[in-house]
């Protein structure tokens, strides 16, 4: 397959702040992605995923968040990065093209939110937008669950979803993902792949520093995990 996609970054503002939009344009997109990272907030650290996305002809548009200082994150930083996620499809999105979202750790608990799904804080506040983006799938690499245990939290989301969780996941352990499901479930399919010997970072093709991640052969992993995650972005 020859590779007529590029990739470049824009810079978008929000308010006072600015912020970069990664972005791998394919040359002929039949859809787009979304891309949401995790706390760091760096989607570079899974180009390659992205890159074969655009290869296929599914342009991804990757906004780089500011990095969360603690685990649990506030509110504001939420709806912060909610209004760059906005800002990044509206900049680039072509009418008639299917938008799906795809996303890691607290990005991918960021998309449920963009989908309409209501996350709750500790401090009981509820972080909703109203959906703007009109995913016809998503893709979540181990979510955090946690923000959605009220009752009826994900009942407007009704999308597709392939799900992705560890078994030696200690962050977002796999029983959230068995959660999920059931939460989500039938209003939106959801098909588990747990997958032996993964962490939490074993779906990032570059670790974050001084993290190590227990799974045995990474790269033979990663080389499938990419054609699955290709295979439903773009069937």
């Amino acid at each position: 397959m020859v590779d007529e996609s590029r990739s470049f970054t824009s810079q978008l503002s929000d308010g006072s702040r600015s912020f970069e939009v990664l972005v791998l344009e394919a040359a002929q997109p039949s859809r787009m992605a979304l891309f949401a990272a995790g706390r760091v907030g760096n989607p570079q650290r899974h180009f390659p995923l992205l890159h074969a996305l655009a290869r296929q002809g599914c342009t991804v548009v990757a906004p780089h968040f500011e990095p969360l200082a603690s685990p649990v994150p506030r509110e504001d930083e939420l709806l912060s990065r909610a209004r760059s996620l906005e800002s990044a499809v509206c900049s680039f999105a072509r009418e008639g093209l299917p938008i799906a979202g795809i996303g890691h750790s607290i990005g991918a608990t960021m998309l449920l939110v963009m989908a309409g799904g209501h996350a709750q804080m500790l401090g009981g506040q509820r972080v909703s937008v109203v959906p703007k983006i009109n995913f016809d799938r998503l893709v979540l690499f181990t979510p955090a669950a946690d923000f959605f245990r009220a009752p009826g939290a994900l009942a407007s989301v009704d999308a597709p979803i392939l799900l992705w969780a560890g078994e030696k996941d200690t962050v977002t352990p796999p029983a959230q993902a068995a959660f999920l499901k059931e939460a989500l479930e039938p209003g939106s399919p959801v098909e588990i792949r747990l997958v032996a010997e993964a962490g939490h970072f074993t779906f990032m093709h570059e670790l974050p520093p001084h993290i190590s991640d227990p799974h045995p052969d990474r790269n033979g992993f990663l080389t499938s995990f990419t054609d699955d995650v290709c295979r439903f972005v773009m069937n």
